[in-house]
């Protein structure tokens, strides 16, 4: 069973993953499970969100939107690729999730529908650590290349210490009945890739890459020089007639 992690064991493995970590006051006793009755876990997979604006973090750590009550996730990435700790327990991010893309995920299955109501519901909250990455979501603000490379981390963190693979990594536009957009944007790089349109599928395969390594790992971030091809028999000739030129005539 996916038990939730204590607060000490998350930002263990967040920081073994080479995530660097902050703590918003209050966060390992702020929840939703005692004001629902509904306790957290066991959880199955990690949900992605984009914050829909900047400088959200009181919003989704403290104060919540009318409505929806905080914590808003379990983290909150930063744009300088901070993870900030928002909660330990249940947290509003996930609303109802359709039933048949849910079960992609619970599964692993290497291709996820597209979420359908009438296959019935679950309560994402329940059952998924949520990550709300900063982001206005309008398609044109861009996630810096440190903030995605802590996403891919944070998503692997939680991979490699429950044994999941990166099919249980999801964004919230694949499991929701409301036809939520996040994520989504362009990303400023990773690796040796330049600029990029965010797509789950794209990231899904970053986890599954950082995931064949070591959680000490870091992607290469310049490609290798290519090696010169070696001189031919003409080049060669050339270059020892001039050497023979040149020392004739010392």
């Amino acid at each position: 069973m996916a038990t939730p992690l204590t607060a000490d064991r998350l930002i263990a493995i967040l920081k073994a993953e080479g995530v660097r970590v902050s703590e918003y006051s209050g966060w390992r006793t702020r929840e939703r499970d005692d004001e629902t009755g509904k306790p957290f876990g066991p959880v199955h997979m990690i949900l992605n969100h984009h914050t829909g604006g900047r400088d959200a973090l009181d919003t989704v750590a403290k104060n919540g939107v009318p409505g929806l009550p905080p914590p808003l996730a379990q983290i909150y990435l930063a744009r300088t690729g901070v993870a900030w700790m928002c909660s330990k327990g249940r947290a509003n991010h996930a609303g109802l999730m359709a039933r048949n893309a849910y079960d992609s995920f619970l599964n692993e299955s290497s291709t996820h529908p597209a979420p359908s109501k009438s296959s019935g519901t679950v309560d994402g909250n329940d059952l998924s650590y949520g990550i709300e990455t900063e982001n206005r979501g309008d398609g044109a603000d861009i996630y810096p290349r440190v903030q995605y490379d802590a996403w891919v981390r944070i998503n692997a963190a939680f991979c490699r210490e429950y044994r999941w693979t990166a099919e249980s990594c999801g964004c919230h536009k694949e499991t929701s009945v409301e036809g939520k957009p996040d994520p989504r944007g362009p990303v400023e790089g990773y690796g040796t890739r330049g600029r990029f349109e965010f797509t789950p599928a794209q990231f899904r395969k970053d986890v599954a890459e950082r995931l064949r390594h070591a959680a000490s790992w870091s992607p290469p971030t310049t490609t290798s020089p290519t090696p010169a091809p070696a001189p031919t028999v003409e080049q060669r000739l050339t270059a020892l007639e001039k050497r023979v030129t040149a020392l004739e005539k010392e």
